[in-house]
């Protein structure tokens, strides 16, 4: 199997081989890494694209041809080998690497997510990992949740920095999600997941992910 160069960075939009990077291979690739991280290496280190595929809901040629983008990872009529795609795939989403997730938002959601969605990084100190929350609640603030400080949301700019943050979930009321979505960008934030409803406008380097929970709820009505 071809091994990609170490270090090689992909982002949506820039060519990989002379290709670009659709959004939703990007998508896709982590439920990849998930079927993958739940098979035991030792019981199945060889897995064939049409096992991942089924896994994953996409056919074979849908995963191999997201694969291809980024190289090649298997032998036809023999599979992946398990434990390599497993960590190319790690490498590929940088998280061999140690993430740090900041959340902007204690209320119920903001605590829901620390308590039952809360990053883990891995073993060896890689992944995401939630290192900060940030609320203007002075009950909440200087408390610890689920092991997770809480800064006043004040203190954004200089915790962003001196963490390193470069995520940031927005959990907070859309009449200020504008303004702490700035706030964050200024600090040198270029990735969010936003579940506060509309539309962010974000500069080109920016990538914003929103879950709107209403309109998931409004489009399922349709095949109730």
């Amino acid at each position: 199997m071809d091994k990609m160069s170490k270090g090689t960075k992909f982002k949506e939009g820039k060519e990989v081989g002379g290709r670009k990077v659709p959004d939703v291979v990007v998508r896709r690739l982590p439920l990849y890494l998930r079927v993958l991280e739940e098979l035991d290496v030792e019981e199945t280190p060889i897995i064939s694209s049409h096992e991942l595929g089924e896994q994953s809901g996409v056919t074979p040629g849908q995963l191999r041809k997201d694969l291809s983008f980024f190289g090649v990872f298997g032998k036809q009529g023999v599979g992946y080998n398990t434990l390599y795609l497993r960590e190319e795939l790690r490498r590929i989403l940088k998280l061999d690497q140690q993430v740090n997730v900041g959340l902007v938002g204690v209320g119920n959601l903001g605590m829901a997510l620390i308590h039952y969605h809360k990053p883990k990084e891995d073993s060896n100190g890689t992944g995401l990992r939630l290192v900060a929350a940030f609320d203007v609640d002075p009950q909440k603030i200087g408390k610890r949740i689920s092991d997770v400080p809480i800064y006043s949301v004040e203190k954004l700019p200089e915790v962003i920095r001196q963490l390193e943050i470069s995520i940031i979930i927005l959990a907070v009321p859309a009449e200020v999600t504008e303004d702490i979505f700035r706030r964050c960008v200024e600090s040198g934030v270029r990735a969010f997941l936003n579940f506060a409803p509309g539309k962010l406008s974000a500069p080109a380097h920016v990538r914003v992910h929103t879950t709107d929970v209403t309109l998931e709820l409004e489009s399922l009505a349709y095949y109730r």
